[in-house]
């Protein structure tokens, strides 16, 4: 392949991993990787993003595109954004165990979770015993990889046998090595004082498990036979055993080569060498050892440069080890067997031919590893990839798409005789997440809403999940409570401002809507007893969940006092939050976006209309027409308001994790604007956002399961979240009630969808 031969259409990627200057292996290994890809394919663009434990320590080089701070989860998903609006087709991500944030570097899930490009892992570690959260890490990684890269073929097998990993998504691709001309070591030792020496030399970050103590145990019986012999320990101490105990562990080496009388032939060199001078001290070298004491060590960098330029190499027996000293390419001893290691040196020493078969055959193999090589079998991998990633036709929703009729299988499922689920798991209820009141109080609302139900199974439920309502009245704290545990004990005492809001919502609509004088009667006088805690609420949202369901109450009762003063409470507290927060791009009740945004503007077109004002309306029409163009993609589809976009300030709304609750507080918003207006247009928003569940949305996916009314959790950058949730199925079914009562309002025919995944 020459440099021109890049495969077809690749041209950008971007790689994670640490870089240079941050002192490490990993740092090392992705610098000369990006190097190696420049080098070799000039024409591709890659970025580079470091990650970064120590932000602002680092002056790290034009290379690097961005660096992200290892335990800011929120980087990991700015990162993700900047990766999809690069247009890389691909990430390469280094992975060890350490450099990323989180439970067990669980924090990269944040990024890798944002991206719709295939992603490309190289495993520097893989553990054959891993704990509880490292498994998970790592299956996370097989899950979502397109190609796994491990350096030894062990790496293969411990994937296959402990993680059960595909075969066919697993590559074998060696550690790179510089490309080198062979040289005697007798050319190099000048520069660095060493002439008339034989040279032992061991390089890395000195840490305990690198065995150094093996090979100064064993330098007495080297320099008996060869008094010329000198051991050279180059490399920093590791930065995290340094921050931990200082210079220890190198203090106690040199101790010990003093007390064994061999003080002057063991030399530390507390260096972190840059690339080039690191080839240099190797190829000064007659031999070079790794007495590492870790049998599982997967790979080993300093190794792979030793054998590329050609080193007679005496190693512990680790995977790495075994596998490229292979067939004679190196000598293995057993861990901590200092007199092995002496036996070996001397005999190297002793036979100028047998040192120099050993160094030949080692650089043979090395041929095999140069970087260029390395990243000519990476680049096929990652082509290959590129070309499986699905492609997906864009406009693939019905544009002609009819109304689902409401259908409750999915509530029922999900519902108890407590009450209602939280969660599930695909579309088998999680117990363990219990229950909560904001979606029992939606629930409610529902069973009154569907128009055509068997009489015995709405008032089954009705009650249901008014007496979990009841139940979670805390008349000490005057508060509704909103968590539940499975076994029926409560989380906390006092629920969140929104909790209590939506459920003085869900109130206040039983009372007008419900199809029994039972449940009327029951809400109305639950409504009066608890609806003064509307009078303390400070957050917006519960604002404008009670004031929707005063308006409720009112339409009910058209006198009821305490409705009338919430609702004449609030609305002129969110004109002044909209004129305080108002720029001229920004219409906007607050300065960020956030959840159920729609519900802002509801509440001001249902109180403009109880009350009977013109500018509340106005208000909740010109808020409503400023959020539905942020919810609008350049194609003309619904796009929620992705909750990744939560809480920037001023800042357009980024397109994930849409969820199903943004579709209905637009409906319902939209059902406002028509009431208040008579306008058709709001029956045409309404129906977009609508049609969002039906698969008219930027993955052009159905979020709706038609057959059992459910629905999946939302929209991902890779996909459905396919978890079924109450507030999804709830959404849902709500949107479906809302959007049929629009159309005959409005006059317009809501059919019925027929078949929908």
């Amino acid at each position: 392949m020459n440099q021109s031969a890049v495969p077809q259409d690749v041209n950008h990627i971007a790689l994670i991993g640490n870089f240079l200057p941050r002192q490490c292996g990993i740092a090392t290994f992705t610098t000369d990787t990006y190097q190696a890809l420049r080098a070799r394919f000039p024409d591709v663009q890659v970025d580079v993003y470091a990650m970064d434990d120590h932000p602002g320590r680092y002056d790290y080089p034009e290379a690097v595109t961005a660096a992200i701070p290892q335990h800011d989860r929120s980087a990991y998903v700015a990162t993700a954004r900047r990766i999809e609006a690069s247009g890389a087709q691909v990430l390469w991500l280094q992975h060890e165990y350490g450099i990323f944030g989180g439970e067990a570097g669980g924090h990269i899930f944040a990024l890798l979770d944002r991206l719709t490009i295939p992603l490309i892992v190289t495993l520097h570690t893989v553990l054959e015993k891993p704990s509880a959260s490292e498994r998970t890490v790592l299956e996370g990684l097989l899950r979502r990889a397109s190609k796994v890269v491990v350096m030894a073929e062990r790496g293969r097998e411990i994937l296959e046998r402990v993680y059960g990993a595909s075969p066919k998504s697993i590559v074998t691709i060696p550690h790179g090595v510089p490309d080198r001309p062979f040289a005697e070591p007798d050319a190099f030792k000048a520069r660095f004082g060493w002439d008339g020496k034989r040279v032992i030399l061991t390089f890395g970050l000195l840490a305990p498990g690198k065995g150094i103590e093996t090979i100064v145990e064993a330098m007495p019986a080297v320099v008996e036979k060869n008094p010329d012999a000198m051991y050279i320990v180059l490399g920093a101490t590791h930065p995290n055993l340094v921050a931990h105990e200082g210079e220890k562990y190198r203090d106690s080496l040199k101790a010990r080569a003093a007390e064994l009388g061999v003080g002057d032939n063991v030399a530390f060199i507390d260096a972190f060498v840059d690339h080039d001078d690191l080839i240099d001290y190797l190829q000064a070298a007659d031999i070079y050892a790794t007495p590492y004491l870790n049998p599982a060590q997967i790979t080993s960098g300093t190794l792979s440069y030793a054998v590329g330029v050609g080193k007679a190499v005496i190693s512990t027996p680790y995977v790495h080890a075994t596998e490229i000293l292979a067939d004679g390419h190196g000598v293995l001893v057993d861990f901590r067997d200092s007199a092995a290691f002496a036996r070996e040196i001397n005999n190297l020493l002793g036979s100028a031919r047998n040192l120099g078969r050993l160094s030949s055959r080692a650089y043979a193999r090395g041929r095999t590893m140069i970087w260029p090589r390395v990243v000519e079998q990476a680049m096929d991998e990652i082509a290959t990839s590129i070309a499986a990633q699905p492609r997906r036709l864009r406009g693939g929703g019905d544009t002609d798409t009819k109304v689902l009729p409401p259908e409750i299988a999915a509530v029922e499922r999900m519902s108890d005789s407590t009450g209602m689920l939280q969660h599930s798991i695909y579309s088998v209820p999680d117990r363990r997440h219990g229950y909560c009141i904001d979606d029992n109080a939606r629930a409610l609302m529902l069973m009154s809403a569907v128009p055509d139900l068997d009489a015995a199974t709405r008032d089954k439920w009705m009650t249901v999940y008014a007496s979990f309502v009841q139940y979670a009245w805390n008349p000490e704290a005057r508060r509704f409570r909103n968590f539940m545990n499975f076994d029926r004990t409560w989380c906390e005492d006092v629920g969140s401002e929104d909790s209590n809001g939506r459920t003085l919502w869900a109130l206040g609509v039983t009372a007008r809507d419900a199809h029994e004088a039972k449940h009327r009667d029951w809400a109305r006088a639950m409504f009066d007893s608890t609806a003064t805690l509307a009078l303390e609420l400070e957050s917006p949202r519960a604002q404008a969940f009670a004031m929707l369901g005063a308006a409720a109450m009112l339409e009910a009762s058209p006198r009821h006092d305490l409705a009338t003063q919430i609702l004449r409470r609030f609305p002129d507290e969110h004109l002044k939050l909209l004129d305080a927060a108002r720029r001229p791009e920004w219409g906007w009740f607050e300065i960020v976006l956030a959840y159920d945004n729609a519900r802002l503007p509801e509440a001001m077109l249902r109180a403009g209309i109880a009350l009977q004002r013109p500018d509340l309306v106005a208000c909740g029409i010109d808020t409503l027409e400023w959020i539905v163009a942020k919810q609008t993609a350049p194609e003309g589809h619904f796009r929620a308001v992705g909750s990744e976009s939560f809480g920037r300030v001023y800042a357009d709304p980024l397109p994930f994790d849409q969820q199903p609750l943004e579709a209905q507080a637009t409906i319902d918003a939209c059902a406002a604007a028509f009431d208040a207006t008579g306008d058709s247009r709001w029956y045409d928003e309404a129906k977009r956002a609508y049609d969002w569940y039906l698969g008219v949305n930027d993955l052009d996916l159905p979020l709706a399961t038609h057959r059992d009314g459910g629905c999946f959790d939302g929209l991902m950058p890779t996909g459905l979240n396919r978890n079924q949730g109450a507030e999804s199925i709830l959404a849902l079914q709500m949107a479906s009630c809302a959007i049929s009562g629009l159309s005959i309002r409005a006059g317009k025919v809501a059919g019925t969808q027929r078949d929908v995944a």
